[in-house]
């Protein structure tokens, strides 16, 4: 990557610049999401400009192959974009290991205290059946509440044809 510096402006090799692991170390998850994203912002740009301009370079050079020489500049820029995304992507891939790691051994923690680690129930959230000690009754559907509901319609329909009799 370093080979190709010489062909990113200077508002490029400040986004590169930030690539020092001295830098990425001081970033959090949430840093290096914002750096990735600029990042690949930047490596979708420059890769579009490159097959763009080599797309358009074809016919005047009757070949794919002799087309892609003219575009060196664009291809260098889409190659260091794409190698600093890279070691951004692993960055962030470390971290977030690390920060998971972090929320489960804290989950482990709270369940050996008997503390739930899910949702506190309070007393306004409790359902009537809940409160009971009554399991809930489970209705069988035909695969849709309102294809069930359109049923129960029709049959209570019929059966209002039928008393009217």
């Amino acid at each position: 990557m370093d080979q190709y510096l010489w062909v990113l402006k200077k508002g490029q090799l400040d986004l590169i610049r930030a690539l020092d692991p001295e830098r990425l170390a001081q970033l959090d998850e949430d840093g290096l999401l914002a750096l990735h994203k600029r990042i690949r912002r930047a490596r979708n740009k420059y890769q579009t400009n490159y097959r763009r301009k080599a797309a358009g370079e074809v016919s005047k050079a009757r070949g794919r192959g002799t087309a892609s020489k003219s575009s060196d500049k664009a291809r260098a820029r889409a190659y260091v974009f794409e190698e600093a995304l890279s070691i951004v992507s692993a960055e962030l891939a470390r971290v977030a290991h690390g920060t998971a790691e972090d929320l489960k051994l804290e989950r482990l923690e709270r369940s050996r205290k008997g503390k739930s680690a899910g949702p506190a129930t309070s007393g306004s959230d409790i359902t009537a059946s809940q409160a009971s000690g009554r399991a809930r009754i489970h209705r069988k559907t035909t695969g849709g509440v309102k294809r069930d509901a359109s049923s129960r319609s029709q049959g209570a329909k019929r059966q209002a044809k039928r008393d009217k009799r």
